[in-house]
């Protein structure tokens, strides 16, 4: 066995919905080396690869080799005409990262404060918030194929970013690891995007007229804080369901119904619907199911209240979806990873 395996490992502390799924082996690898040395072990033939685990369920034990991705480093590798680039390895923290372009007084990421997990994962899922995605500040990122360990550059066209959506979710899915990240932050002339949620309320609540990029942070920080589950107090994957796109036809048949309903136009023909407002509709929000609940704040949250299993979480979201269906006619997809 490699020196660095461990053998029937709890996955509790590294998954944010704190789920005691274990691992049959698992190994922490710190840097490329040491994760292409892992990725050739034939002794291991099934490998799991763990970021954050921030937008995972586990309903099952691992039967498998867990390889958990702990390569480290920030570094500033060029400046040009007001724009900094910086490269972030895939095992840094998101908030951590966020947290750092603020001291360096660097834009582009105060938007995308406190959003859990690892910037490895952050392509993957294109994440965003608060009218700001990834792709936004994205150049390019590093990732080792798995098959040959080799190293891959992938561009931000070649990443093929969509809502909450990637390359990496589709034809490189399993077949590639990102280590790193590039990212192209503004050193001068930040464009701030307050108009989307609650910021300017927040940033008025706060007493500022006038916000720099740290102001922006720290009102989405309180935003987020108000509405959203701190995965170190309950476990928790924040947003568990996608926010559905409905055509014309559907969005004015249901406001006839529902005069109310929140919504956002993104074309002609199409209008964003928050599956929050649908799943509080159908009354969950709150609603305890044994240790697997709705939060009582924001019913796109899914929750184990302590020792809920995976599959009660999962047999929840699919009751959910079925009774979103059966309401509302709209199909609601998972935003989370089911494992």
């Amino acid at each position: 066995m490699h020196p660095d395996i461990q053998t029937d490992k709890s996955l509790k502390e590294y998954n944010t919905f704190k789920i005691d799924s274990r691992a049959r082996f698992f190994v922490s690898v710190n840097t490329e080396e040491e994760l292409a040395r892992v990725l050739q072990l034939e002794d291991y033939p099934e490998k799991f690869i763990l970021g954050g685990g921030s937008n995972l369920l586990l309903t099952t034990d691992l039967d498998a080799l867990v390889v958990h991705i702990g390569i480290k480093g920030k570094e500033v590798v060029g400046h040009e005409k007001g724009k900094t680039l910086v490269r972030i390895a895939a095992g840094e923290n998101w908030h951590e990262t966020v947290l750092w372009s603020l001291e360096k007084q660097l834009g582009g990421l105060e938007n995308l404060s406190l959003i859990p997990g690892n910037t490895g994962t952050a392509p993957v899922q294109n994440i965003g918030a608060y009218g700001v995605e990834l792709k936004d500040v994205f150049v390019s990122c590093e990732a080792m194929e798995i098959a040959s360990g080799k190293i891959v550059t992938f561009t931000k066209d070649q990443c093929r970013f969509g809502y909450r959506d990637s390359i990496f979710k589709n034809e490189a899915k399993g077949k590639f690891i990102i280590t790193s990240v590039v990212l192209e932050l503004t050193s001068e002339d930040h464009r701030l995007n307050t108009s989307y949620g609650a910021i300017d309320k927040e940033l008025q609540s706060m007493g500022i007229d006038e916000p720099g990029i740290e102001d922006v942070s720290k009102a989405v920080i309180r935003i987020r804080q108000s509405k959203l589950p701190d995965p170190a107090e309950i476990g928790n994957s924040g947003s568990f369901f996608k926010n559905p796109v409905i055509d014309r036809v559907q969005f004015e048949r249901l406001q006839k119904n529902h005069p109310d309903m929140p919504h956002y136009e993104i074309s002609h023909n199409e209008f964003k619907v928050p599956a929050g407002w649908l799943i509080e509709q159908c009354g969950f929000k709150g609603k305890r199911f044994g240790d697997a609940g709705v939060h009582d704040k924001q019913a796109l949250v899914l929750v184990n209240h302590g020792n809920a299993k995976g599959q009660e979480i999962y047999d929840l979201a699919i009751h959910i979806q079925n009774t979103v269906m059966e309401t509302f006619g709209i199909a609601i997809e998972n935003e989370v990873n089911i494992i």
